[in-house]
């Protein structure tokens, strides 16, 4: 007994030491997603005004967080950037969770030959990497937003049909599935209203994870040039215009956008990671 008491205890500290994080996490993404929203109206400057005259002064009464190469003002550029840099993560996410879940609940409700080919559809889109997808896209359609997010979500498709597939025919085992289809519900009826709502934290809390591994690959196209367009502010390509301020030993145009991407993305995988251990704490 003594042992129990003391495991539960340090557990009890742990989850105790680890709710500041998560609350600092939660805030800073309220912070970047508000910035986002409200970025025409915060950003200090026009984001793609250019000073040659002005070129990689540092940071000033007029422009907090100095400017680039190109003489524009860089904190415009990172408030502007986080809008585009946050929507295609979130057009990712959109897609590939409802696509996904769709397969998903599709596979395990129907089962037989119909859950077969969707699995090993799956896997092999699962087997593609998401990054190489994402670069033929581009290079059949041209740069943009819209080709590297179908592309990604596509790729991203498989992690939640996965999921959702194995908690569907668990939450099918489950009696109350059974006492509806007695009482004459159909079986879309049942995944609807009680399956997939019943699913939806766990699907949800992955979602949130996903959201920032999908902002890193499609910073890693941008600072590739295979992302959004050159004029576009965007933080991946705020890196790789930075690139030659580093060499000439002024790397604050590119660290910056290098840590609000790290931050974010470390930022939204506590909060998804902390929703999903809240999730599996309830379902014991």
């Amino acid at each position: 007994m003594t042992a129990v008491l003391t495991r539960r205890s340090g557990l009890g500290r742990i989850r105790t030491a680890r709710a500041p994080l998560h609350r600092i996490c939660l805030g800073f993404v309220a912070l970047v997603v508000l910035a986002a929203v409200l970025a025409p109206w915060l950003a200090p400057d026009d984001p793609n005004a250019v000073d040659l005259g002005d070129a990689l002064a540092g940071p000033s009464a007029e422009h907090l967080l100095g400017v680039d190469a190109a003489g524009r003002d860089t904190l415009a550029r990172l408030v502007t950037g986080a809008r585009t840099s946050l929507l295609g993560p979130l057009g990712v996410v959109a897609f590939s969770t409802l696509a996904g879940v769709a397969v998903g609940v599709t596979a395990a409700w129907r089962g037989g030959w119909l859950d077969s080919v969707l699995s090993r559809s799956t896997e092999l889109v699962f087997a593609f990497p998401g990054m190489l997808l994402a670069i033929l896209i581009v290079s059949v359609y041209g740069e943009g937003l819209l080709a590297p997010v179908v592309a990604l979500a596509i790729a991203y498709l498989p992690y939640v049909s996965r999921l959702t597939r194995s908690l569907v025919l668990a939450e099918r085992a489950r009696p109350y599935v059974e006492a509806y289809q007695v009482q004459g519900h159909s079986g879309l009826q049942i995944c609807l209203r009680h399956v997939v709502p019943g699913i939806a934290p766990v699907v949800l809390a992955q979602a949130t994870i996903n959201f920032g591994y999908a902002l890193i690959d499609l910073a890693g196209l941008s600072f590739l040039g295979l992302g959004v367009p050159a004029l576009t502010p965007d933080w991946g390509r705020m890196v790789f215009d930075g690139q030659s301020a580093v060499q000439h030993g002024y790397p604050l145009s590119a660290v910056l956008p290098c840590a609000a991407i790290v931050l974010t993305v470390v930022a939204f995988n506590v909060v998804g990671e902390r929703w999903a251990d809240q999730v599996a704490r309830r379902d014991r």
